[in-house]
């Protein structure tokens, strides 16, 4: 079993939040993960002129993956890297007939209060449990992360950045599924999805120390853990649903994501040595 820690994993930037790379990971045919090429984070909107620097120079990043909504690209617009391509990517599904309940617009305005509040409510209780779920089945969803791994082997003379708001749920699964067409093990991926909560330890003891102060119970800070965290127990369940539904992550990838043999080779040729 091989350990694995923020430590090792995280990059320290100014103002962009949960930076951590794949580097280092050992797959199981033995190779690992060339450092410096998969970084997975948060929004780029209050990069400092550093971060923006040491992203170009120092990790040639080349493709930025934007999995956020219309209304958080809105908000809060991504700084651009020079010389990289930045794709918009929405990984919920807001726009079909079987969209993925989400956050309402006006929730961006005051993310942490919105918060908050919601982990009281059964209507945010139920987002909190449904989203990875909702997420893995939905078509719209599995078309993005297949788009993602696909693009992600045409970046080839440089790194891929991808990210979400605050780098943790939507990059999370997008790391996922990375991880697991480059040949990671089940224990390997449910621990790098588990970092956020490393990475967001202050902020969570915070919010819980609110919810306590509340009257709120295990079932809220379930809810917190979700939202500010991440809640490793939900994604663990999600990854019953892949195994239970749809035979199993190989099938999974091969079958909703659209990765055949060539492909997942290429993919590993890319990023492991």
């Amino acid at each position: 079993m091989q350990t694995i820690s923020l430590e090792k994993q995280s990059i320290q930037f100014d103002r962009i939040p949960n930076v951590r790379e794949l580097g280092g990971y050992e797959m199981a045919d033995g190779r690992t993960v060339r450092h410096g090429l998969l970084l997975r984070g948060g929004y780029l909107a209050h990069a400092t002129d550093g971060d923006i620097r040491r992203m170009h120079e120092t990790y040639h990043v080349k493709h930025v993956f934007d999995f956020r909504t219309e209304t958080e690209r809105k908000y809060q617009p991504d700084a651009e890297i020079p010389g990289a391509k930045n794709t918009w990517m929405p990984t919920i599904d807001m726009y079909t007939d079987k969209k993925v309940e989400s956050f309402p617009d006006h929730a961006y305005r005051d993310l942490a209060n919105y918060l908050l509040t919601a982990a009281f409510t059964d209507k945010g209780k139920q987002l909190a449990r449904d989203l990875y779920p909702a997420m893995i089945d939905n078509e719209y969803t599995q078309l993005q992360y297949a788009s993602f791994l696909q693009q992600s082997i045409n970046t080839d003379d440089g790194a891929v950045y991808w990210h979400c708001s605050q780098g943790k749920d939507r990059t999370g699964l997008g790391a996922a599924f990375l991880l697991a067409v480059l040949g990671a093990d089940k224990e390997l991926i449910i621990d790098d999805f588990s970092l956020s909560n490393e990475a967001y330890g202050q902020e969570l003891a915070m919010v819980r120390q609110k919810v306590a102060e509340l009257g709120g119970g295990e079932e809220e800070m379930e809810v917190v853990q979700a939202f500010i965290g991440v809640n490793t127990k939900y994604f663990i369940d999600s990854l019953g649903i892949i195994d239970n539904k749809y035979g199993g992550m190989d099938e999974y990838v091969s079958n909703q994501l659209m990765m055949g043999p060539d492909d997942i080779k290429l993919l590993r040729d890319r990023f492991l040595e």
